[in-house]
Formats: structure tokens, C-alpha cells, sequence
């Protein structure tokens, strides 16, 4: 249900190639999340380095918004970057499963397991 890869990067160096390697494959960063930051703002001791991404395809997006509606509350996907034990990851929840528990449709079955794809390459290209 995740997908995780290990990069040799830092965490900042790994969050700028990840922002790339989103562009690279015509998604767009439409926010990301610094948990530690936030976190630590709102007086919650936070230690770990924490970057969340929001992305989107518009046109996947729309194809899947088309089918169901309802499944906005799933959209838009997220790719995290962090720090673990010394190691800096780069990981997503695959999106096919996920819609796969929330919808029967094959067509959005199909437009899931599109995206999964070029997310795993986006998450491999930022991580390399």
C-alpha cells in the first residue's frame, strides 16, 4: 500500500529534486507541508525533518473527478520526503489501492493505476 525508496540526498536536497521530477512529468506542486515547522509552531516538540507535497495532474484529476465526484476527498496526492534514523526516504500511499477501497470503478481503477506509475517514477527520479 506504500511506496518507499531510501535516497542518498539530504532532506533539501532530496524536496528540490522531488519538485523537479514533478514538473518533469507534467504535475504540479500545489503546496507542500513543513510538519516540523508546523508543528513545532504550534507548540508541539517535533524533531524529525518533514516536507509533504501536494501534487496534481489537472487532467487525471478531472477524469477522476468526472467519474465520482465524492472522490475529491482523496485528491490531491501527496508525496512525502523525511527523515528516519539517519536516512532520508521519499514515499507516497499508492494510489490504486486506495481508490480501489473507496470505488468499484474500472475506470478509475485505471486512471489510478496511470498516476501510480508516474508518481513511482517521480519518487525514483528525485530519489536517484
Amino acid at each position: 500500500m506504500k511506496y518507499i525508496v531510501n535516497t542518498i540526498k539530504g532532506i533539501n536536497q532530496a524536496a528540490q529534486d522531488l519538485k523537479e521530477a514533478v514538473l518533469n512529468h507534467s504535475f504540479g506542486v500545489l503546496h507542500i507541508h513543513d510538519l516540523k515547522a508546523t508543528m513545532n509552531k504550534k507548540g508541539v516538540p517535533f524533531e524529525h525533518e518533514c516536507r509533504v507535497f501536494e501534487v496534481c495532474n489537472p487532467k487525471k484529476a478531472a477524469e477522476v473527478l468526472a467519474e465520482d465526484i465524492s472522490m475529491n476527498m482523496a485528491l490531491p496526492c501527496r508525496i512525502s520526503v523525511w527523515e528516519e534514523d539517519g536516512q532520508t526516504k521519499i514515499g507516497m500511499i499508492n494510489p490504486k489501492p486506495m481508490l480501489e477501497m473507496l470505488s468499484q470503478s474500472k475506470a478509475l481503477t485505471q486512471v489510478a493505476d496511470d498516476v501510480q506509475q508516474t508518481l513511482t517514477a517521480i519518487i525514483d527520479e528525485a530519489a536517484a
